[in-house]
């Protein structure tokens, strides 16, 4: 790869799923990636070492919880690059269940990280984007972001929030050459079905009746639909690629990627678009779409 096409990729949440096989994708084309994770001396060790064994990859300790910890890897890439091209959010965890199960600290614990944890890394990055004019953050969604179904209502709301906070920001930052998007991907056969975070009071289920049962059948059910129609995960880390070969301005706010629902998706999101531009007219703000 050229040196001028070149990308400084920062990803977080790269121990499994998206993050890692955006990573591998990134460098494997000749950018140089900063692969972030959790714990790397302890539980997350060899698949720290794994990705760090690819050519272009640098694999750094990163907690989106810890605003020290943010900052001193963004501090590191930029004293190391120089620059920082694209930031891919890929961190984030999946609550499910009895939504009345989760406790005060565990909403607080998923905002956190799927939330405010983007946040933190965007606020990091920020700064050096405007001063290169020019930048990428990619922000992982989900089809749930769009549409709150039962017993992810945690989950939903988490992802509702980001996509807000992204979507206001995509205006914001466009005219200084910054893109921020999201890529809304659909269910798939990830590690993060391996670590599904549930409500710790089980107590409350007994007043749910029969519905206490739904959550483990739909858990069933998703995993006949990964069996019947075998989504790929590399289709989300193709999708993103594709956004970052696009150039500054033309990339769309909100890209679907999924096997399933991806039609409903599109078609909420186009409709919101139409009376999101109306919005802004009316509020003045009608330059800021162009």
């Amino acid at each position: 790869m050229e040196k001028s096409k070149r990308k400084t990729v920062l990803i977080t949440g790269t121990s499994s799923g998206f993050g890692k096989l955006t990573a591998i994708q990134c460098a494997s084309l000749g950018h140089q990636v900063f692969a972030t994770m959790r714990d790397t001396s302890g539980r997350n060790f060899e698949k720290a070492r794994e990705l760090a064994n690819y050519p272009n990859i640098q694999v750094l300790e990163v907690e989106v919880t810890d605003y020290e910890s943010v900052n001193k890897a963004i501090s590191t890439l930029i004293q190391e690059s120089g620059k920082i091209d694209v930031l891919i959010n890929n961190a984030g965890i999946y609550p499910t269940g009895i939504t009345e199960t989760f406790t005060d600290e565990e909403v607080k614990k998923v905002l956190d990280i799927n939330l405010v944890g983007t946040w933190r890394t965007m606020k990091a990055v920020l700064p050096q984007m405007r001063k290169q004019g020019e930048g990428l953050i990619v922000n992982l969604s989900s089809l749930s972001g769009r549409f709150s179904a039962p017993f992810m209502a945690i989950y939903s709301a988490s992802k509702f929030a980001l996509e807000g906070l992204t979507e206001g920001l995509h205006y914001e930052t466009r005219p200084l050459g910054i893109d921020i998007v999201t890529v809304q991907p659909g269910p798939f056969p990830t590690e993060i079905f391996g670590k599904i975070m549930t409500g710790s009071e089980s107590k409350v289920l007994d007043g749910y009746g029969e519905l206490s049962k739904i959550p483990d059948q739909m858990g069933k059910g998703l995993q006949e639909m990964f069996n019947a129609l075998q989504p790929n995960p590399q289709m989300v880390a193709d999708a993103i690629l594709d956004l970052i070969n696009l150039p500054k301005g033309q990339r769309p706010l909100r890209t679907v990627v999924s096997v399933v629902g991806s039609q409903y998706t599109e078609s909420a999101n186009r409709h919101v678009k139409e009376q999101y531009d109306h919005f802004m007219a009316a509020f003045g703000m009608k330059e800021l779409l162009a």
